[in-house]
């Protein structure tokens, strides 16, 4: 039994040593991996403006907005506006495009799930900002 423990524990010091090594470090050298084009097909998030989601929207339904982001309100918050009105959304930093510049004056398609609220403003969690050809 005493044999058994300490093979026991050998073998679980053993794994968690593996485990450290492959934690600590990472492989940063070059790549032949190119990263798969993004999905620029049809989709069944439905296109939807500012207005009628704010009317007709349910909580943590997802949908794509077309219009412009127009000002930031702080922190991850900007107001979003389409020919129908604005909207407060909800955009994390590593959501903008790199090496895009977007301002109010940009035509944006933003994706992403609404979030309703009762009491308080509803706000858009933008996942995938697109830019738009005019």
């Amino acid at each position: 039994m005493n044999n058994l423990l300490r093979l026991s524990c050998l073998a679980t010091l053993l794994a968690g040593s593996a485990f450290a090594i492959a934690q600590t470090g990472g492989y940063t050298g070059p790549s032949n991996h190119t990263p798969a084009p993004a999905y620029a097909g049809p989709s069944s998030v439905p296109l939807m403006t500012a207005k009628e989601l704010l009317a007709k929207g349910k909580d943590d339904q997802y949908v794509t907005l077309k219009g412009r982001v127009t000002s930031h309100k702080g922190g991850e918050d900007y107001e979003f506006t389409d020919q129908s009105g604005k909207i407060t959304v909800e955009i994390s930093a590593k959501r903008f495009p790199a090496g895009q510049t977007i301002d109010h004056n940009t035509l944006v398609e933003l994706t992403g799930e609404f979030d309703k609220e009762l009491i308080g403003e509803s706000t858009l969690d933008v996942k995938q900002i697109k830019l738009v050809a005019k």
